[in-house]
């Protein structure tokens, strides 16, 4: 690994402007992960260079926490059922019982 970019360091890859974390490299390559996630790309290490702080500014931002975005509730699950543990019928407690 480059020790000037270091894994986990943000550099801006010259050939298209973007910022990129640092995240391995590769048959001579080093691979870049846009800072909110997303699909990797390979940049030839002669391509990268560090961002100024305002392009670090502009482009990394702090991700909401879990469950903000919703007010604090826990995501709904598929079916539109929240509660864990019960069957269809909602009764957690009478499973393998006879009716």
């Amino acid at each position: 690994m480059n020790d000037e970019f270091p894994l986990g360091s943000y550099v801006v890859d010259t050939r298209t402007g973007r910022l990129g974390q640092v995240m391995d490299t590769h048959a001579g390559y080093v691979q870049l992960r846009p800072p909110r996630g997303g699909i990797e790309w390979s940049c030839p290490p002669s391509a990268i260079r560090l961002p100024s702080d305002a392009e670090a500014e502009a482009q990394i931002r702090i991700r909401p926490q879990a469950g903000a975005a919703n007010g604090g509730r826990a995501p709904e699950r598929a079916g539109g059922r929240t509660g864990g543990g019960a069957d269809a019928g909602g009764n957690a407690g009478e499973r393998g019982r006879s009716r």
